[in-house]
């Protein structure tokens, strides 16, 4: 279904907004998409004033060196859909297969490095996070560095406190793990400390210089580079494959794939899940 832009001017400032949020997060937003801008601009410009998508592109040009203003609308823009289990397959996955063959591997060491490049508000991390507790208590003593970033300061400030409404406990999160793992507070629940202390939650922009990070030997992002044209694609599968170790793991969504966008990559596939594994020197 086709979108009518109603002027000239708004669809100038559809593609304003657009192009702001192309260059600082990568994530391509078509003309059809202009719905998607104006339902989550608005509620901003009316923040500070604006009564219309148009004043708040005059307001925003107006300010270009705003950093605070540039980040308010990057983060409004992301897409922070996810949920505990999400998909499932995956974590069967990592619980079955992967993470038992790295444990083999890194025996001697006692060391574990997990990166889940795109937490959104937190269920991801802390997914695996209950995995690991519930199914691997051999690693009770063993290093683990466990990085998780996003792109957005709110779902950050959200997977720090770790309190999960109702609802979202209700999407995927089973009944026990929830009596396990959570305690309830309020209208919500609040993960244990000792899972959420266990997650090292860091503000990364995937598209601009990472900071120095240790070698992963797996590494969560998923639903990400669906949302990226081919080059950043590349460019961020380029980056991720040098931040991990020759015999680690990556995990993609289910809609994505290295295949014929970094070769560098084979499958790796177990029952329903497919996660990806280097088959070059990086």
């Amino acid at each position: 279904m086709s979108v009518v832009i109603e002027t000239p001017e708004s669809l100038e400032t559809i593609r304003f907004f657009a192009a702001m949020v192309r260059k600082h997060s990568a994530i391509v937003l078509e003309d059809s998409k202009a719905y998607l801008i104006k339902a989550r601009l608005e509620p901003i410009g009316k923040l500070h004033g604006c009564s219309t998508l148009d004043e708040l592109a005059r307001y925003v040009r107006a300010r270009a060196s705003d950093a605070a203003l540039l980040t308010e609308i990057i983060d409004a823009m992301t897409t922070n859909e996810t949920s505990f289990f999400r998909d499932l397959h995956p974590f069967t996955q990592f619980k079955d297969t992967i993470l038992p063959a790295i444990i083999e591997r890194r025996a001697q060491q006692k060391t574990l490095r997990l990166w889940c490049a795109a937490s959104s508000s937190g269920q991801e991390p802390y997914t695996l996070a209950m995995i690991i507790r519930e199914n691997f208590p051999k690693l009770a003593d063993w290093k683990i560095d466990f990085m998780a970033s996003d792109i957005s300061p709110s779902m950050l400030a959200r997977c720090k406190e770790g309190f999960y409404s109702q609802l979202e406990v209700n999407r995927g999160l089973p009944a026990p793990m929830m009596v396990k793992y959570f305690k309830r507070e309020g209208g919500g629940w609040r993960i244990r400390d000792d899972l959420r202390t266990m997650v090292d939650f860091r503000l990364i922009n995937l598209i601009q210089p990472w900071p120095l990070m240790p070698m992963f030997d797996i590494v969560f992002i998923r639903n990400v580079l669906i949302y990226f044209d081919m080059a950043e694609k590349r460019t961020v599968l380029q980056k991720i494959r040098k931040t991990m170790t020759p015999d680690g793991y990556l995990f993609l969504g289910t809609a994505e794939t290295t295949f014929n966008v970094d070769e560098s990559f084979h499958r790796v596939s177990a029952g329903n899940a497919t996660c990806y594994a280097l088959t070059k020197p990086v």
